[in-house]
């Protein structure tokens, strides 16, 4: 038997991301630059698409505190999209955002209801 691949739908969750344990033993040089790779390939695995753009208001927070010391953790809202341009390669894109939270402790990912 042969399974039928689903058909992908825009859909928007939250996630929260430890950065923490994914650049252990990292070159505190590479840490910001390999946590921008962390989140993409994260994206792309729950996602399912190979086109992830990162919002600014993500990478300035990744960054805030230097390339050597990025947030343990980080609350992201990841939007699957249907690409608007006609010459692109593929037909969805995840749009990954910074969600400000004040505490990480009970959190779960969340599919959110869209706007």
């Amino acid at each position: 038997m042969v399974k039928e691949t689903k058909e992908l739908e825009p859909v928007t969750r939250d996630y929260t991301i430890h950065l923490h344990k994914r650049l252990h033993h990292t070159n505190l040089k590479k840490r910001a630059p390999k946590s921008i790779r962390i989140i993409k390939d994260f994206a792309q695995r729950v996602m399912k698409t190979k086109d992830v753009r990162i919002d600014y208001h993500l990478n300035n927070f990744l960054w805030s505190r230097g390339i050597k010391h990025v947030p343990f953790r980080v609350r992201v809202r990841m939007e699957r999209k249907r690409t608007e341009e006609e010459t692109a390669g593929e037909e969805l894109y995840t749009l990954v955002r910074y969600l400000p939270v004040d505490s990480f402790e009970g959190l779960r990912p969340e599919k959110v209801e869209s706007e």
